[in-house]
């Protein structure tokens, strides 16, 4: 009687331990897909982010007067594309406002703490003259 007790519960435990196997290996693709998704979407974000920080808004074209060209701009410009210490975007905007710019596209974009910023971003370049 005692050997077929036993033999009952090994024979119940496999399909229970399976069906436990599956669920946990479910749950283990699951999460796995939805942190996949998750990193895909984030990537994409940043990506498009990225291009805006090096091409603006190509339907908006930005003009640059050459008077907002002031030492204080080109230093702090070249220093941030030097270093690539973007964190100082938005007192470059504040000297750019100094130096007389009154463009909204370029000043927003300096100043917008959610955007991310590369070597390249059109606002130093546009600065520098880079083209």
């Amino acid at each position: 009687m005692e050997e077929e007790v036993d033999l009952l519960c090994e024979s119940a435990e496999v399909p229970l331990l399976d069906d436990q196997n599956r669920i946990v290996e479910s749950v283990r693709l699951e999460t796995a897909f939805f942190a996949a998704r998750d990193t895909l979407r984030l990537l994409g974000k940043k990506r498009g982010h990225t291009l805006r920080d090096i091409f603006g808004n190509p339907f908006r074209p930005v003009a640059f007067a050459p008077a907002w060209r002031t030492s204080d701009v080109m230093l702090l410009a070249q220093g941030i594309y030097d270093e690539r210490a973007f964190d100082r975007m938005p007192i470059l905007a504040d000297a750019l406002q100094d130096a007389g710019c009154d463009s909204d596209d370029i000043l927003n974009h300096c100043r917008d703490t959610a955007q991310v910023h590369v070597r390249g971003c059109w606002v130093c370049d546009l600065v520098l003259g880079k083209s």
